[in-house]
């Protein structure tokens, strides 16, 4: 517990030190998303066990470092797309003896999801221009205290499993905790930041209650998802970079379905109004 929480708070002080200093080094968020779809799809790549081939890991890697900061260029998106496919089935093609098209096929798609998923977070801060990074806040937060209501709920009041076949310690007690902090987290930020404006900008609660209510179920989503993939690569964790939560997919697999949805969202019901 000392673990998960020195951790946490360490994690909460990397992203307040991105949006103080995002004015004056706005690629410092680039940079971090780009290093957790690094280690993410590193982590993936272990988890299946294709380390050796050095192919599939080094185009793998490459553009899951490079794509975060492609924000700007639709072009230099299609070539990255273009180009990290004829490279990662050239190697499925030399190295088909030793790796097989199940395994390219994960490391491509997860390749692709990562990266793809996590910059939504930097769409987020250009889309909203000066109020960009309280949507990215929004989009992280979301997903991250959804986890800490699940955790705690769970863990003081949790009875009744959820899905004991994936994750064993999920119950419907800690859903109602995830439902129950995330949607007044999600209200009570908006009116810290209504409130700390001066007024000067008017929140749409509407919005922010969708994200805390639809957020939960999506950020509950990929936390069985990507559970599942750790029992199908019959691991615990994705690696032990964080203590206390594991790997940065550990971390971030709500995040990654959680921060592409408030981009949706923020398009058709944007949070500041």
């Amino acid at each position: 517990m000392r673990d998960r929480v020195i951790s946490g708070f360490t994690l909460v002080f990397l992203l307040a030190a991105i949006v103080v200093f995002n004015q004056s080094f706005p690629i410092a968020l680039n940079i971090a998303i780009a290093l957790v779809s690094v280690l993410g799809v590193y982590e993936i790549i272990s988890a299946i066990g294709c380390t050796r081939n050095y192919i599939l890991i080094i185009s793998s890697l490459a553009f899951a470092g490079v794509f975060p900061f492609l924000s700007f260029s639709w072009v230099g998106k299609e070539i990255a797309y273009f180009a990290y496919t004829v490279v990662i089935f050239t190697g499925l093609i030399c190295y088909h003896r030793d790796v097989t098209f199940r395994e390219v096929g994960i490391i491509y798609s997860m390749a692709l999801m990562i990266p793809t998923a996590l910059s939504t977070i930097i769409y987020l801060r250009d889309y909203g221009g000066r109020h960009g990074m309280f949507y990215a806040i929004i989009a992280i937060s979301s997903a991250w205290i959804s986890d800490v209501g699940g955790f705690f709920a769970g863990r003081f009041w949790g009875k009744h499993k959820f899905c004991p076949d994936i994750s064993p310690k999920k119950t419907k007690e800690g859903v109602a905790g995830s439902f129950a902090l995330n949607i007044t987290a999600m209200l009570l930020f908006g009116y810290i930041f209504q409130s700390y404006s001066g007024n000067r900008v008017c929140v749409s609660y509407l919005s922010l209650f969708i994200i805390g209510s639809c957020g939960t179920v999506l950020s509950i989503l990929g936390d069985l998802s990507f559970s599942l993939i750790k029992r199908s690569c019959h691991i615990k964790d994705f690696s032990e970079i964080i203590p206390g939560h594991g790997g940065i997919l550990d971390r971030f697999d709500s995040v990654i379905f959680e921060a592409p949805f408030v981009y949706i969202i923020v398009h058709f019901l944007p949070i500041v109004l």
